[in-house]
This record gives C-alpha cells, sequence and structure tokens, in this order.
C-alpha cells in the first residue's frame, strides 16, 4: 500500500520512532530529567538564525547528544542525524511569525519550523514530553505502548470494514452479472473502500510512529488491504463517465480528497465519477466490465481493454460468442474460449454465493 499522507511530519516522526539513533538519544535525555532543543538540519537557512554556540561537527552517538543537552542551547544536526554539526545555540527565529506556544524553547522550535521548513523536536524536562514541529504541523510523542493499542483498536475496525467492503463487492459481482445494479450499489462500494482506505491511512501513520515496534501491525495491515485498492480502482473504472474527457487517475484522487462528510454525501461520489448530480440513486447503471473481466487468470490489461472498447458494457461481454471474442485483436480462440468459460464460472459461483 501506498500511504496517502506525504506530509513532513512523517519524515520526521520516522526518523525518532523506536530503533532509531536519534530515538535512543532523546530517551536518555529524557531519562536524565532534562530537556532539549534539536534542529534537524545545517543548511545555511539554519546557520542564518543561529547565535553563539560552538561549531562541533562530530559524528552522531545517542551518548553524545545527551552530554550536550545539559547546556541550555540549541543543538543543530545533519538533516539525515548522522553527524552533530553544533551545540549550545541560541535561535533568533523570526519573531513575526506566529505561534501557539507559550513556553520559550516550544515557542522557538515552532517558529524555526514555520520560517524554514525544518523539522524540531523539543523535549520537555518538567513535562517529559517530546514533540516534534515540522512545517506547520505539531506533533506529541506517546508512549509506546498506548501508540500499540491505538493502532490495535484501529486494526479491528478496519477488519470490520473490509468484512463489510467485501460483502458489498460480492453483491455488486451478483447484480452486475444478473443486470440489476443501481447507482446506490455503486456509491456503497466507492464510500466503503474509501473508508478502508482511510482507517489503512491512519493504521499507516501509528506504524511510522512505532517504528521496529509496529512490524507487526504492518503485517496485519498488509494482509486486510489486500486487494482493495485495486477493486477501488476497477469500479471507478466500469462506471465513470468517460465520455466528460477526464482521466481515470484524476477521479481517483478526487475521490482520496473528499472529506469524511463530503463522502458520505452521494452527490459527492456523482461528481467525481461525472455523472449527472440529478441522477437517481435507485437508477439503473451498466458496468463496462472491466473488474469481472479482470478475474480472469492471465488476461493481459490490453486485451482487458479492447474488449471493452469493442463491446461497450458487461453485459453485451457475456452474450459474445466466442467467434465475437476472437474477432478482438489480441484475443485469439484459445482466449476467447478462456474468457467466455471464465465468465460462466463466475456468474454461477455469484449466483450461487447469492442465493445459497
Amino acid at each position: 500500500m501506498a500511504p496517502r499522507r506525504t506530509s513532513p511530519i512523517y519524515d520526521a516522526l520516522a526518523r525518532i520512532a523506536p530503533g532509531q539513533p536519534l530515538r535512543e538519544g532523546i530517551d536518555r535525555i529524557l531519562q536524565a530529567g532534562m530537556g532539549g532543543l534539536i534542529v534537524m538540519g545545517d543548511g545555511p537557512e539554519v546557520l542564518n538564525i543561529c547565535s553563539g554556540g560552538f561549531l562541533l561537527d562530530a559524528a552522531y552517538s545517542p551518548q553524545r547528544l545527551s552530554e550536550l543537552a545539559k547546556m541550555d542551547g540549541a543543538t543543530i544536526l545533519a538533516a539525515d542525524a548522522s553527524r552533530i554539526a553544533r551545540a549550545n545555540v541560541h535561535l533568533v527565529p523570526n519573531p513575526t511569525v506566529p505561534t501557539s506556544e507559550t513556553g520559550t524553547r516550544h515557542r522557538t522550535a515552532e517558529r524555526v519550523a514555520r520560517s524554514i521548513n525544518v523539522p524540531v523536536i523539543t523535549v520537555s524536562q518538567r513535562l517529559s514530553v517530546i514533540t516534534v514541529y515540522a512545517g506547520d504541523e505539531k506533533h506529541e510523542i506517546e508512549p509506546t505502548i498506548r501508540v500499540v493499542n491505538r493502532a490495535n483498536q484501529a486494526l479491528q475496525t478496519l477488519e470490520r470494514y473490509r468484512n463489510r467492503l467485501d460483502t458489498d463487492v460480492a453483491s455488486l459481482s451478483t447484480l452486475e452479472i444478473e443486470d440489476f445494479v443501481t447507482v446506490r450499489d455503486v456509491v456503497d462500494v466507492l464510500q466503503r473502500a474509501e473508508g478502508v482506505e482511510r482507517i489503512a491511512e491512519e493504521i499507516e501513520g501509528y506504524i511510522v510512529e512505532l517504528g521496529v515496534e509496529g512490524r507487526l501491525v504492518r503485517l496485519q495491515l498488509v494482509e486486510l488491504l489486500g486487494g482493495v485498492e485495486l477493486d477501488r480502482r476497477l469500479v471507478v473504472e466500469d462506471y465513470r463517465n468517460d465520455e466528460a474527457g477526464v482521466e481515470l487517475d484524476q477521479v481517483l484522487d478526487e475521490l482520496n480528497a473528499l472529506s469524511t462528510e463530503a463522502l458520505l454525501d452521494a452527490t459527492n461520489i456523482l461528481q467525481a465519477l461525472r455523472l449527472p448530480s440529478d441522477t437517481e440513486l435507485d437508477a439503473p447503471i451498466a458496468p463496462r466490465g472491466y473488474r469481472l473481466i479482470s478475474r480472469i487468470p492471465r488476461l493481459p490489461d490490453g486485451v482487458i481493454e479492447r474488449i471493452v472498447a469493442r463491446f461497450g458494457t458487461l453485459q453485451k461481454v457475456m452474450r459474445a460468442t466466442i467467434a465475437d471474442l476472437d474477432d478482438v485483436e489480441g484475443v485469439g480462440e484459445t482466449r476467447a474460449v478462456a474468457i467466455k468459460e471464465g465468465l460462466s464460472r463466475l456468474a454461477e459461483s455469484s449466483i450461487l454465493d447469492r442465493y445459497s
């Protein structure tokens, strides 16, 4: 799965996740009851706001970081945290940059992150809390066990959603074969698929924060997400209005961009699919056949595209004879027989599942 989140905060969280050398150094600072201000970047934009301190340019180690935290100033690391560039530095960010923080250390960190777009980490001596700032985002690091519990709860929710999605997709397959699909059936599947993707996105954030502790969570996530993205893509390909001249990826991006509240409004789904906004949810709609035809083994995408282009709808493909299928470029008699038999098997199994 490709995570949707590309926020700078997640890059920073990955660098200080459990198992990373930088996290070990930060944990040492916490265990010693000290505070700290760490800037992850030593480019010119960072050096321009540095005052005082001393040049170190030494290889990073957790022990060195915790020792340097005994001083009041900030510690400047290389962008990849491989070296400690400067220590005991006084940071002078633009004072006009807005900040919601009140403490001196945290106020400085937020202004630095917002003004020069580098990750900044604070360790609160009084509260023993690690806070990460990146751009306009802020994230407080929670105890690992609490993050694990949240991830497990999210996995349970994802499993329930996935089961409902599988039921809806199976029902849609039967309705497609029987030619009884309504707009509501399509909307329900897309809403469910988007819900699964969004829960998975939240879990991906937990995995990033957990680092080496998130391996089992990732394995479960990969298992639960198997085939969801492909089904989502093929359902959109089957039912979008391709006469609108909008590419498939743009439709998928628009669905992805909908807020959770907007996703619950069927009108927004219709708009993304380029269907008329006044379309009744109980109105019939015919699939092109991409999703069901793709279930036939060893059938190249190009051949599927040509079959759909030739016949237009799934029902016409299912009614086509072997000779009709053979006429499509790239199919051939052997493949035409496989397509005909494959669709027949799918029809039989879908109807048996529905009425058994």
